[in-house]
């Protein structure tokens, strides 16, 4: 096992081991608070260029699964975690560790994570860069001129349409709008009784509206919502009924008129509390995302459904005049627990009730 250093933009630096010889990879670094998942958080688009702490200290503890990848590759820069566990269930694929070594994915381990996390909490999330090299001029003027990428939901977003049956009785016939999608809101929208076809991020909104589509999802990704166009929303509100998830209520939040704003350092993990504001009942919702939805710039067309109990941020708005529904966690999980899956498939029921009402 090698060694490596962490270099945070704030100058502190941490050293640790590496699963691999040689690299050196940058990006901003967060933390994810679930104790299980790793695989799906290691594969979720909305993690690309992120460095990922893990502040659960054992990671490793089940393997790896053909069924949990959430996307075709590993998405994040790198992992961090305390202690890898080389145990692997004689029911899965394969283990961690190999798994990070066949996609030559740096993994630190060794590292103080609690203090590490600490640091991020208290100064927000940052930029790192993490090296097997020693640590020089030139990696800190790297990591001083490194930002995030603007075109970071180009680089996950499929590049051509991807169609997907439902092996149940199909009810409704979806659009799915790309911006890094997870696999389970694919597997859900299906299961629901939907046949699915998903569409690059910067797809014409009159390419969708033509095709004569019962709904359009709008689906989780990474980076600031702001640096994606969201003109072909604006044409798809009020023509048929939409919903997000993350990344995909954040875009069409700007474009109904919101604003957004980046968190300090945001919510990961699979244990956030959110509250239904009309029913009043708290879920346990699965969490990614660095940027919210500011309350205060809500139009009056819009109502707040949904809140986040730590710290009253917006979790879910609808938009009733624009058929629009939207939420800020992750409905599908995947990790996280399945307190909030029947939110997706209520929603697919209401658009089939709505074509046979109509």
């Amino acid at each position: 096992m090698s060694k490596a250093g962490i270099l945070l933009e704030n100058g502190e630096i941490f050293f640790a081991n590496s699963n691999l010889s040689s690299s050196t990879v940058i990006g901003e670094i967060v933390f994810n608070t679930s104790m299980t998942g790793y695989q799906e958080i290691l594969t979720d688009s909305s993690y690309a260029s992120q460095i990922v702490v893990m502040t659960y200290p054992l990671i490793g503890n089940y393997g790896i699964s053909d069924n949990f990848s959430e996307s075709n590759k590993i998405q994040v820069s790198a992992l961090i975690i305390k202690e890898n566990s080389e145990i692997n269930n004689e029911n899965n694929a394969d283990s961690l560790s190999n798994y990070l070594a066949k996609n030559s994915t740096l993994c630190i381990s060794g590292v103080d994570t609690r203090k590490l996390t600490k640091i991020i909490r208290y100064n927000g999330s940052q930029n790192c860069l993490i090296t097997t090299e020693k640590i020089s001029k030139k990696h800190k003027k790297m990591l001083a001129e490194y930002s995030f990428p603007k075109d970071i939901v180009k680089k996950v977003s499929c590049t051509t349409v991807q169609k997907y049956k439902t092996e149940n009785t199909k009810i409704a016939n979806f659009a799915l709008i790309d911006y890094g999608v997870k696999n389970s809101i694919i597997e859900i929208l299906c299961q629901a009784g939907a046949d699915v076809t998903v569409f690059p991020y910067n797809t014409n909104s009159e390419e969708i509206l033509n095709k004569n589509f019962d709904a359009v999802m709008l689906s989780n990704g990474p980076g600031n919502p702001k640096d994606v166009d969201n003109s072909n929303i604006k044409n798809i509100l009020g023509k048929i009924p939409v919903f997000g998830i993350c990344l995909g209520m954040q875009i069409a939040a700007l474009a109904m008129g919101a604003d957004t704003y980046k968190l300090k350092f945001g919510h990961r993990g699979a244990n956030h509390p959110v509250i239904n504001t009309e029913n009043e009942k708290v879920m346990i919702t699965s969490q990614n995302h660095g940027f919210a939805v500011c309350s205060e710039s809500l139009p009056s067309d819009i109502t707040l459904t949904y809140k986040n109990i730590n710290d009253d941020t917006i979790e879910g708005i609808n938009n009733k005049t624009l058929h629009f529904e939207g939420v800020q966690f992750h409905p599908e999980a995947g990790p996280g627990t399945n307190d909030t899956k029947y939110i997706i498939k209520n929603w697919v029921k209401s658009v089939n009730r709505d074509m046979v009402n109509a």
